[in-house]
């Protein structure tokens, strides 16, 4: 028994290590590629990247590798009648499948920690990295393409002289959700991480709004907040996605005492319009702003809910896909891996995955209790038990 075990989980830890050494590479490269190329990224900016970067790549790779790894060694097993001379012995052939059934359910926990270290500490330390890469990726962009920005913020320019801008035009996006120009002879952008501001030093000045214009000779400074210069990509508070685990708990705590704070504001503003007989300022007019407000942060704390659910189910559905590649294998009796890893990979991709997208959107919305986000890997455990069950009895 013990020479089988071994012997299963040595072929399964050199197959696994190497796959998922290869997979993490390629969406390594993949992962690099896509930043530097939405965000203009210079090699300091992307070496700089590469630690935040890693953890996202082994967060897809690990499932995959460890699919891939278990439909090889137990389709080369099953081809060379190995799993008949253990039967012809008397032995039963969990033997042969619980020491990789062991070794998913370990590696279900690292999956957990990584998917946990991938959306907290690699994601905030992305977006760390291009706020602090902000004045080189504009810069850069603006020398290249003559434009920077997005929707709420937008800058265009002649010519980029050193650090100074040539015949800028900005569009951004005001408080009030007016669309404003400011037009200048020339302009300089530098950064206040300290402030989570972008400040532009402008030189002869025309704003203009709503059909009014107003000069500004000489030099100003105007600031604007630099998560709207990032397209929202900067905020400094993380969301519910970007939470640690550790920090959830907490998290909710704070939501919970803020969407307090938005009914009793409300019941006081109620109280107050019903003692004045201002009757207007109960109108649905007067009150969609609250109510939005109210709306966004109920789904927040959803969201908060079913983090801690998305993250264990993700992180376990290792462990499914071991239930299902390893008697699949076995069954199919192919030394020819990739037909069991495709016929054990295409129905995940069609059922599993929709089926967890679907269950946390639901949640979040509150229409399902975030619970339901482990369905998917219900689903994947029976239906790995019902092909176990077949190769223990035939």
């Amino acid at each position: 028994m013990r020479i089988l075990t071994r012997y299963i989980l040595l072929e399964m830890l050199t197959v696994f290590l190497i796959t998922m050494g290869s997979m993490t590479v390629f969406i390594f490269l993949g992962l690099i590629g896509k930043e530097a190329v939405d965000n203009g990224l210079g090699a300091g900016p992307i070496l700089r990247l590469l630690p935040y970067l890693l953890p996202q790549a082994m967060q897809f790779s690990v499932p995959g590798a460890l699919l891939l790894a278990t439909t090889v060694v137990y389709g080369r097993v099953a081809s060379s009648n190995e799993i008949v001379a253990v039967k012809s012995l008397g032995i039963t052939p969990m033997v042969m499948l619980w020491p990789t059934l062991l070794f998913a359910f370990i590696v279900s926990f690292g999956a957990v920690a990584l998917n946990d270290l991938a959306v907290s500490w690699g994601t905030n330390g992305v977006k760390r990295v291009i706020i602090e890469s902000f004045e080189e990726i504009a810069y850069g962009q603006l020398r290249t393409r003559k434009m920077f920005g997005n929707e709420k913020f937008k800058v265009n320019v002649k010519t980029v002289v050193g650090k100074r801008l040539i015949g800028p035009v900005i569009t951004f996006e005001s408080g009030s959700g007016n669309v404003s120009i400011i037009r200048a002879d020339a302009a300089e952008m530098n950064v206040n991480i300290a402030t989570g501001a972008l400040d532009v030093k402008l030189y002869n000045a025309e704003g203009g709004l709503k059909g009014w214009t107003i000069n500004l000779p000489g030099e100003i400074e105007r600031s604007f907040p630099l998560e709207q210069a990032l397209g929202g990509s900067g905020s400094s508070k993380p969301g519910p996605s970007e939470t640690p685990l550790r920090d959830i708990k907490i998290a909710k705590v704070d939501q919970g005492k803020q969407i307090d704070w938005l009914k009793h504001e409300m019941a006081a503003a109620t109280s107050m319009a019903l003692m004045l007989g201002r009757f207007d300022e109960l109108s649905q007019s007067q009150w969609s702003t609250r109510e939005g407000n109210l709306k966004w942060s109920r789904r927040e704390l959803n969201k908060l809910n079913v983090e801690p659910y998305r993250r264990w189910a993700n992180g376990f559905s290792c462990l499914g896909f071991v239930l299902i590649g390893a008697p699949m294998a076995v069954r199919r009796r192919h030394g020819e891996f990739w037909g069991s890893f495709f016929a054990c990979f295409l129905p995940i991709l069609l059922v599993y995955y929709p089926m967890l997208v679907g269950c946390v959107t639901q949640a979040k919305d509150g229409a399902m209790p975030p619970q339901a986000v482990w369905l998917g890997n219900f689903v994947l455990a029976a239906w790995g038990v019902w092909l176990m069950r077949r190769v223990i009895r035939f």
